[in-house]
């Protein structure tokens, strides 16, 4: 909503068309990593496959670490560090404009977003190194000397009140804030960014959150492309250059609690005069750094991630008629992201489905899956592998996933044996460690009260 994306244009273009299908996707890309003297942490996959060079700039700085009363700040600090920098050393004031044209002219691309956990930042640039050194000064001025006008904000602040006062119209928003508010309860992850907490939103603040939170000792740098060491090391030594310079030390932030696990079922229903009730049944999940992940991920896979294959499709859409489409998920982090199982089906069979879903979840927690979906759950994932490695952005999105979650340099290299080794009992006791159907949350909106 705040970040403005630019499309890399130009001779990138043509080198991104002409050769992604010749990238070999392979998970024997080593990764190296290092500590830089500001102490910003470098994860480099050195790949020639494309002429292109990608990187990720991670800070802990997501809107878990948001003043409750302020939601919605780091959505908003990031999205408008896109909007100018101020004037430096390194050159003149850009204004929002200036700088589009300026990322026009170098066929690159940068963004910055936020999410829960993090704020991010990312360039794309050709490795040309005239090209290259040009992209770099230029994102380092956006990350360094973000200049946060205050009528742009203004604006800024408009279009989004906008777009949630028009988001509050659908119910899919409606059940996904319930469901959020419900299962979080009072941890950052259960905050929504509304008219009230934009109001209480300045500049000021945004100057002040960033230059707190958004330090070279906190970053991880991620970078994957046609450089090497040496030149990674420049890299990420620039794009951070012009940032607040630390004393040397990183004092520790605040720590965010942990999310509560449940102690009862909870059910809210929402009227809602909608064609379709939404309906989303789940708790709070697991770590990232779980050891259970890979017997979850298969076991979710069976359960209600795969699709048409999957155990909730099968028996509440095949067998049933309920719903046109069901699915299950975990969302794994810093903090124990929920586990969902979302559907729609019309306002009178909500209450039907809802049974057969959390009978069918039920079962496959005391039971797990047999052989033969396991078996077909691995040939598919494990199948599917490669094409999460065969650009240059997915390689990229799979080195930071490693760095901001301090998973092992080797992790997609030994991905495939990992996940080969899972047994249907590990599923089965990752599952019972994991969920407590009897404790569930269930957001029904649109149906009947």
């Amino acid at each position: 909503m705040l970040n403005l994306t630019r499309k890399i244009t130009g001779a990138a273009v043509l080198a991104s068309a002409t050769l992604l299908g010749a990238f070999d996707a392979q998970a024997a890309i080593p990764i190296q990593h290092w500590t830089l003297a500001n102490g910003a942490k470098v994860y480099l996959a050195a790949t020639d496959a494309l002429p292109i060079v990608d990187v990720q700039i991670d800070v802990d700085a997501g809107s878990r670490r948001d003043p409750a009363a302020q939601a919605g700040l780091a959505g908003a600090s990031a999205g408008m560090v896109e909007k100018g920098v101020r004037a430096s050393d390194a050159g003149p004031a850009l204004d929002e404009n200036a700088l589009g044209e300026a990322w026009a002219d170098l066929g690159a691309n940068f963004d910055a977003g936020a999410g829960p956990e993090r704020t991010s930042f990312s360039l794309r640039t050709l490795s040309d190194p005239a090209l290259l050194d040009k992209a770099v000064a230029l994102a380092a001025r956006e990350i360094g000397e973000p200049s946060f006008p205050d009528d742009v904000w203004r604006r800024e602040r408009e279009q989004i009140n906008a777009a949630l006062k028009e988001a509050d119209t659908k119910p899919g928003t409606v059940s996904a804030r319930t469901f959020s508010q419900t299962v979080y309860g009072t941890h950052p992850y259960g905050q929504e960014t509304t008219e009230e907490t934009l109001a209480k939103i300045d500049v000021e603040a945004m100057r002040t959150r960033y230059a707190q939170l958004i330090v070279p000792c906190r970053a991880k740098v991620s970078i994957v492309g046609a450089v090497t060491r040496a030149q990674a090391d420049v890299i990420a030594t620039r794009l951070l250059a012009r940032l607040p310079v630390q004393d040397g030390r990183c004092e520790p932030l605040p720590a965010v609690p942990a999310i509560a696990a449940l102690t009862a079922p909870k059910e809210e229903r929402v009227p809602f005069a909608s064609a379709q009730a939404h309906v989303i049944v789940g708790q709070p999940g697991y770590l990232r750094t779980d050891p259970d992940h890979f017997a979850l991920t298969i076991g979710n896979y069976i359960l209600g991630g795969g699709g048409f294959v999957s155990r909730l499709m099968n028996e509440v859409r095949e067998k049933r008629g309920l719903v046109y489409g069901i699915s299950s998920g975990f969302s794994p982090g810093l903090h124990a992201g929920a586990f969902r199982v979302g559907f729609q089906t019309r306002p009178d069979q909500a209450d039907e489905a809802v049974k057969v879903a959390r009978e069918v979840l039920a079962k496959f927690v005391a039971d797990g899956p047999t052989e033969a979906e396991l078996k077909a759950a691995k040939d598919n994932l494990i199948g599917g592998f490669p094409l999460l490695l065969d650009s240059n952005r997915k390689l990229l999105g799979n080195v930071a996933n490693i760095a901001w979650n301090d998973l092992p340099l080797d992790y997609l290299d030994t991905w495939t044996a990992r996940m080969n080794a899972v047994t249907v009992p590990d599923i089965k006791a990752a599952f019972a460690r994991k969920l407590q159907p009897d404790r569930m949350v269930t957001v029904v909106v649109g149906a009947k009260p």
